[in-house]
């Protein structure tokens, strides 16, 4: 079965459904320094020693730049790169490298910016807008504007009758001082965490795309499980190809579109219709958000607002990516009997022959967690992991980065962060005003207010308003507005400040299951040739057991077992019955155990199911009597 030389060009663009410029000639070559370069400052900026807000403003400058002569203005704008591009890019230039010519005296005037300070601030906000617009659309962008017109405002709001949201008001200078000359807006928290351990990943994963990690996982997982004489066998392979591409990916929409270019074919021979084969696929993708060690963008911001290392960010995510991922086996292994699919034969070497091969694909990884257990900082974890990968291709001549090769995965790396760098910049102005205002408290105290203090009320409109917040705008960008806006609502009611910021992650990856933002399932749709919105439906349904886990972990002190953050006693029971309401939920949802279930039986299991999610020994007992019933049902009926 043939495979792509590489997948390493999806990661152009992780977060966004907006086409790159495909240039020519000297601007290609310039693009290609520029990005190959961004990496390669990421890389020294490990082992050297730059000043943080010196690395910071370096960091946004070069991403601008290379935005604006990447992303194009305008679709009809595409073949080219247009005199206002550069114009940009200069007025990119001029506006960031004042903070670094003038540092010394830049970083102590922020309460009393001169003129220069906040026409050069202002020419930086529209450029960080400017280029969001370009990479993940114009909604966060005009959501920023919104958030500064707040802080501008707040004391009118009482005027209208909005009291409750009003504040004393800023003015333009304490709102550009607070955005361009601290560490509080734009080159904030957001921006710091995607100039380090997300760029750094992000060429990490580059580097093991352009080697062929890419092809190896999925020839791999279709040895290993695609020969199965079920007609799962093919959905089964691409879910657990989603699961190895995803550690290495982070970004659901690239290993989506990886995932289709390959084992599209395979689907449509067992049978799987085209919306179905591209749900299966986008779910699959999906779960690359929540795969460690990679993870999506947003994972890395945990580590950096909870203060923690991001090895505890893994150690989190375990459970409830297995419990993903067992959600779209079993939603699979219930569609596949209701759709009498059948196994296709795959043609790839045994699992010990490529294992044998190019097992060696598996060490860049196991390497990250070893170091990261040993003590090592992240950055130097995935610093020496990447050395790794490049030493490690020279063994099959066929993946060997030489210095052309190399030169490609770094330029991949360095556009690959780009959509982030924005997003995330955005993000920082929308953190600097929700801070300065005091918004975020206000929010979360309305929360608790409407759910009267009920912690199981309050998670759920935590859940309603991340998830209304992932329809405007990509993963990280949600997680970021949320961390400052809702999980203190969380923590107010008594959910542990780690236990809120994971479901608040878990909640944005919603996004990218949700209109208008659903690019994995569109993505996949455009490979199949089936509806959108259907193919945006079934990928709901594939995953909504999963997103059901993070109230586990959240209504109930035991539930932080689900998160690793428990006595072992705890970690086993909450584990093991969430494990087995994933399984109730895929049948109450899939309809399916030996044969087609009955409403009273699919009933029966999704209840149970709910209620192994409400970790109490009470609600354990109840929803395990209530699946075994109505498995019992359904034996007896079907035997």
């Amino acid at each position: 079965m043939t495979t792509p030389d590489s997948p390493a060009e999806v990661y152009d663009d992780p977060e966004a459904d907006v086409p790159t410029r495909k240039l020519q000639g000297w601007t290609a070559t310039l693009v290609t320094i520029l990005s190959a370069g961004l990496s390669l400052y990421a890389l020294y900026w490990v082992v050297g020693i730059v000043q943080p807000q010196i690395y910071r403003v370096s960091f946004l400058l070069l991403t601008l730049v290379l935005t604006f002569l990447v992303f194009p203005a305008h679709p009809r704008w595409r073949p080219r790169v247009m005199w206002l591009d550069w114009a940009l890019g200069a007025a990119a230039i001029a506006a960031l490298a004042w903070p670094v010519i003038d540092f010394d005296q830049f970083v102590y005037r922020a309460a009393t910016p001169l003129t220069v300070d906040l026409v050069l601030g202002a020419v930086t906000t529209v450029l960080v807008l400017e280029a969001t617009r370009r990479t993940v659309g114009p909604i966060l962008p005009v959501t920023a504007v919104a958030f500064l017109l707040y802080g501008y405002y707040g004391p009118y709001l009482e005027l209208v009758g909005l009291e409750l949201f009003a504040h004393r008001g800023y003015d333009a200078a304490r709102l550009l001082g607070t955005l361009y000359m601290t560490l509080e807006g734009i080159f904030g928290v957001p921006l710091n965490v995607c100039a380090t351990f997300i760029i750094l990943f992000t060429i990490f994963g580059a580097i093991l795309a352009k080697s062929g990690a890419g092809p190896f996982f999925i020839n791999w997982t279709m040895a290993a499980f695609g020969r199965s004489e079920s007609g799962a066998g093919p959905g089964r392979t691409v879910t657990l190809s989603g699961f190895l591409l995803g550690t290495v990916s982070g970004s659901g929409v690239a290993t989506t579109v990886t995932l289709g270019a390959v084992v599209w074919p395979l689907l449509r021979r067992a049978g799987f219709s085209a919306e179905i084969g591209g749900g299966i696929l986008s779910a699959s993708g999906i779960g690359a958000i929540m795969a460690p060690p990679m993870m999506g963008a947003a994972a890395f911001l945990i580590a950096e607002f909870l203060q923690i290392t991001y090895l505890q960010v893994i150690i989190m995510a375990i459970v409830p990516a297995v419990l993903y991922y067992l959600s779209i086996v079993l939603m699979i292994e219930a569609d596949s009997r209701r759709l009498g699919t059948k196994a296709v034969t795959v043609d790839v070497p045994s699992v010990g022959e490529l294992t044998r091969r190019y097992g060696y694909q598996f060490l860049p990884l196991i390497s990250i967690v070893v170091l990261l257990v040993s003590g090592m900082t992240p950055f130097r974890a995935v610093f020496l992991s990447t050395l790794l990968a490049v030493g490690l291709s020279f063994i099959r001549r066929e993946n060997a980065l030489w210095p052309r090769r190399l030169l490609e995965a770094l330029e991949a790396g360095g556009r690959g962060v780009l959509s982030v760098a924005a997003t995330t910049a955005t993000a920082g102005i929308i953190v600097g005003v929700v801070t300065l205002t005091g918004l975020g408290l206000k929010l979360s105290g309305i929360i608790v207010d409407l759910a009267g203090g009920n912690i199981f009320l309050t998670v759920v409109y935590a859940a309603v308003a991340v998830w209304m917040l992932g329809l405007a705008v990509p993963v990280t960008a949600s997680y970021i507005i949320a961390a400052v806006m809702i999980a203190p609502a969380l923590t107010l009611v008594g959910v542990p400040d780690f236990a809120a910021h994971m479901f608040i992650f878990y909640y944005a990856v919603l996004s990218e299951v949700s209109p208008p933002t659903a690019l994995s399932p569109f993505a996949a749709a455009a490979i199949t040739g089936g509806n959108p919105f259907r193919t945006m439906m079934l990928t709901w349904k594939y995953t909504l057991p999963a997103f059901l886990v993070p109230f586990a972990f959240t209504v109930s002190p035991e539930g932080a077992g689900v998160l690793l953050q428990a006595p072992l006693g705890d970690i086993v029971r909450t584990v093991g019955t969430a494990a087995i309401g994933v399984s109730a939920l895929a049948m109450g949802l899939g309809g399916w155990l030996r044969q087609a279930a009955n409403p009273v039986e699919r009933v029966a299991a999704v209840a149970g199911g709910l209620l192994l999610f409400y970790a109490t020994t009470v609600t354990d007992i109840m929803g395990l009597v209530l699946f075994g019933a109505a498995i019992a049902l359904h034996l007896v009926r079907t035997r």
